[in-house]
């Protein structure tokens, strides 16, 4: 897939006009309720000419959002994860890893291992 998960993209799928704020919260993993109505309350507080302004700039510069950029909810959620800390996904991710590297190898030793108690009651038995 050429189509970077890490990017903003505007969001036409979910869009109310450009898809700027639907962008915003598909990258953040903020709903996008609370985006637009942040975006509304920051232009009535004094912000109005400024936030069209980056709201436009936005829509012009930023790519559609490529369809089938995620295949499953879990993965946007992991891709979100990512933006927002990349080390605490690194480390997460090393964790994982190196419990399941555990796990394996506890199970690798429980059945590599010669079971004397359990020999010792099969040989009883002969």
């Amino acid at each position: 897939m050429s189509a970077s998960r890490t990017r903003f993209y505007l969001n036409p799928q979910n869009a109310k006009w450009k898809g700027v704020c639907a962008g915003i919260a598909d990258y953040t993993g903020i709903d996008v309720t609370w985006v637009r109505v942040g975006t509304v309350l920051i232009t009535i507080m004094g912000a109005f000419p400024w936030t069209l302004i980056a709201y436009w700039i936005a829509a012009w510069v930023a790519d559609k959002r490529p369809v089938g950029l995620y295949e499953t909810a879990d993965e946007e959620r992991f891709w979100q994860g990512v933006r927002q800390s990349p080390a605490r996904t690194t480390r997460d991710v090393r964790s994982k890893f190196r419990d399941l590297d555990r796990r394996l190898a506890e199970i690798e030793t429980h059945y590599t291992s010669r079971n004397t108690r359990l020999a010792d009651e099969i040989d009883a038995l002969k």
